[in-house]
């Protein structure tokens, strides 16, 4: 009886650790429930087919388009077009965040601009980078680029903002210079909170995918979506669907382990 006691204290704790074995019997509930509700819809024919296809159509249909290779195919130039264009953003907006969030004189200039800029929408500039870059896959990566790197910048800078006035005041006394304090004392104090945003980002970076391949691709998730969009084939829309979660849930859990190796001792 104790022992349930102490289980669903620490259950009922704001911020309280609980054992890795409930974390995932609690995730694998959850699961159970999401697929367990879709198959009572479809199955049961509470929702049409042609609406809401069954999970095993689905398993189906990913089996078939995986003996093919044309599954691997299409999830391999999505994720090629999401991380270069990921990488790109992150390496022009971690530098110049730190530099909006550190110094005055980058931010009164730059702010306002970003502020508008990242407000919108990345759909209405696809034909002008169709325009103006072409319909490879440059372009998709430009959609990419343009739908995080905005929102990188703002959220950079806020993190380097966040640090700690004190510590760069203690570091200017130990002898560092001004010159070094952003890539000596500010990012590294910063380096967690940008993991977290980069982690973030990276997220919308996925969601843009579907945009970036909605006109003038031949190949990728969000290409073989719309096409199986005209043709009602709603288990192949699923199935991009749930390849992109999945690939997006890969991503997450590589920068949490990221996270946790570079900087360990952040909470």
């Amino acid at each position: 009886m104790a022992q349930r006691r102490t289980a669903w204290t620490r259950l009922t704790t704001p911020f309280a650790n609980i054992p890795a074995g409930t974390a995932t019997t609690l995730a694998l509930a959850m699961w159970v429930v999401v697929i367990g509700g879709w198959a009572l819809l479809s199955y049961g024919r509470v929702v049409p087919n042609m609406f809401l296809p069954t999970p095993g159509t689905v398993l189906e249909t990913t089996y078939r388009m995986s003996l093919d290779g044309s599954l691997f195919y299409h999830t391999l130039t999505s994720a090629k077009v999401v991380i270069l264009g990921f990488i790109v953003s992150s390496v022009i907006a971690v530098p110049l965040g730190l530099w909006m969030g550190t110094y005055r004189a980058v931010q009164a200039p730059l702010e306002p601009l970003v502020n508008f800029i990242r407000y919108l929408p990345v759909t209405s500039f696809v034909p002008l980078f169709i325009l103006w870059i072409g319909i490879g896959i440059e372009q998709r990566i430009a959609v990419i680029f343009f739908g995080t790197f905005f929102q990188q910048l703002v959220m950079i800078s806020d993190c380097a903002r966040g640090v700690s006035r004190d510590l760069v005041n203690a570091s200017y006394t130990l002898g560092t210079k001004r010159s070094e304090a952003v890539w000596h004392v500010i990012f590294p104090a910063a380096l967690p909170a940008i993991l977290d945003t980069l982690r973030v980002t990276m997220g919308w970076a996925w969601t843009y995918l579907v945009v970036a391949e909605l006109v003038a691709a031949s190949s990728g998730l969000g290409y073989i979506s719309l096409k199986a969009m005209r043709g009602f084939q709603v288990d192949v829309i699923f199935m991009a669907i749930a390849a992109i979660g999945l690939l997006g849930l890969i991503t997450d859990t590589a920068f949490r382990i990221i996270r946790a190796r570079v900087a360990p001792w952040a909470p």
